[in-house]
């Protein structure tokens, strides 16, 4: 591609969609008086100069952003969750390390100080997600396939928007809204997501519930009005999806029809702590209700052609138990190791009645092993090198964090679900053995899937399609996703002062 091309084609729409994204996080800045610090670049204490400096670098961020993913053809979707990476990266990059050095006062790096910028956080992720839309909307009027750069090999198109996937968006949000108000209420959280918008009744917060799901669903048929293959992978996008509805509604949205004031101070956040993990499991519902519901059309509406390469789905299925229980004691195993140190095995065996180290160490086992085979079913022919592998894995012991320790085990303990601040702080240690733990499910899983070469079909055959399904999943979501799991997990907890 030529000069005039590149300046075309992918460093214009970029500055204009940094614009677009530098105006809605200002538009928070000269509430929260954030702009006065940015004027501080250049010795100022102005407003004005800081709402220009502030646009100026947006628009160059935008240009970076769009020689970063000029690439991407998998529409607003995967561009969303890129946007929110390089958001995030910027949060990091900006209020932490570049602004304080730049005025002197050094990396900002400590606890302390990360909890200070908290509230530029929400802003940045918006800058990202605003950015990454308006991108997409440019990059249909100056398409790169028109400067003579074919994307053909790289499309990832999720379809056209239909009627019908607007409805299974919206019903699988209402499900996925009808899940997160039934776990808040079994905690006499209910009425905390109602006082958002100053109602105080059960009613009232059921029905903002159930439409906050169904615009959710609504937003991510627009996104995504054909989901993946991979039930797996709309699992884990799922869960980032969820991750910024609660940045977009419950810190945001909810909180300037209220009272006109946004809520992004560490305060506001940590009030909002039990929305979060009800959040992240609402967006993982919702994407597997969403990505159920095309299937279950598909089935039943379209024609299903079966790939001569692939076996039967018994065998398949025994296959990807086998490998499932294998990789799920190695991750177990590697989890026992942090459960020692935590003293956490008797725990576990309270499970069936039991206070024994080695009865806890058994049933973990077995639990190990059922995510592992949940884990097959989810992510079969999901990795295709031990980065991919590592990504999903690590996603999905994360899920799991959210899913386990802090809602499903107290369940079975005959309480409600814990999504306090106290009972996340408590399970910090179990949130490190779960990413461990997936790390292992991921690539063991990974190395069992890549060692098996049917017979009737050439090993060069398989490397090719290997090779071909890896190139095709870095054009998507997929690396930003999995970034973005893990920068929830390590970053969150530090600054909710866990």
């Amino acid at each position: 591609m030529k000069w005039p091309d590149v300046f075309k084609r992918i460093m214009l729409p970029g500055a204009l969609a940094g614009l677009v994204g530098g105006l809605v996080f200002g538009a928070a800045m000269i509430q929260l008086g954030m702009l006065p610090t940015v004027a501080s670049l250049v010795q100022i204490e102005s407003g004005v100069a800081g709402f220009i400096i502030h646009m100026i670098l947006a628009a160059i961020l935008g240009v970076g952003f769009s020689l970063l993913v000029w690439h991407q053809r998998g529409g607003a979707g995967e561009m969303l969750f890129w946007g929110l990476i390089y958001g995030t990266l910027w949060w990091f990059l900006g209020p932490l390390t570049l602004l304080p050095l730049l005025v002197g006062q050094g990396l900002m790096w400590d606890i302390h100080a990360v909890q200070a910028a908290f509230p530029s956080l929400p802003g940045h992720l918006w800058y990202g997600a605003s950015m990454a839309i308006a991108l997409t909307l440019l990059q249909r009027a100056w398409p790169i396939a028109a400067s003579g750069l074919s994307n053909d090999s790289t499309s990832l198109s999720r379809g056209r928007l239909t009627a019908g996937a607007l409805v299974r968006g919206a019903l699988a949000g209402l499900l996925g809204a009808w899940l997160l108000g039934g776990l808040l209420d079994s905690q006499d959280q209910l009425l905390a997501f109602s006082a958002m918008m100053s109602m105080g009744s059960a009613q009232a917060a059921w029905l903002l519930i159930l439409v906050t799901g169904v615009l959710a669903g609504l937003g991510y048929a627009l996104l995504y009005p054909r989901p993946g293959d991979s039930a797996g992978a709309e699992l884990i996008r799922g869960t980032v999806y969820g991750f910024f509805w609660w940045v977009a509604g419950a810190l945001t949205l909810l909180p300037l029809l209220d009272s006109g004031h946004l809520a992004w101070s560490l305060e506001a956040a940590q009030s909002s702590f039990a929305l979060l993990p009800g959040f992240l499991l609402f967006g993982a519902a919702m994407a597997l209700f969403y990505h159920g519901f095309d299937k279950l059309t598909r089935l039943l509406f379209a024609d299903i052609t079966l790939d001569d390469d692939q076996e039967g789905v018994g065998t398949q299925g025994l296959r990807v138990l086998g490998r499932g229980i294998v990789a799920g004691t190695i991750g177990g195993l590697l989890f026992t190791v942090v459960m020692v140190q935590l003293g956490s095995l008797p725990t576990v065996a309270s499970l069936i009645g039991s206070t024994s180290p080695l009865t806890g160490f058994i049933v973990h086992l077995a639990i190990s092993d059922l995510i592992g085979i949940s884990y097959g079913l989810l992510f079969q022919r999901q990795s295709y090198d031990v980065g991919s592998a590592l990504g999903w894995g690590m996603s999905y012991g994360f899920f799991w964090w959210i899913l386990g320790p802090l809602t499903l085990m107290p369940i079975l303990l005959g309480a409600p679900p814990q999504w306090t601040i106290e009972a996340a702080a408590g399970a910090l240690g179990s949130l490190i053995g779960h990413l461990v733990y997936g790390a292992g499910l991921g690539i063991t899983f990974y190395l069992l899937e890549a060692r098996y070469n049917p017979w009737w079909i050439p090993r060069r055959q398989v490397e090719a399609t290997r090779i071909k399904h890896r190139k095709a999943q870095v054009f998507t979501s997929a690396p930003a996703l999995w970034v973005m799991v893990v920068v929830i997990a390590l970053t969150i907890p530090i600054v909710l002062g866990m």
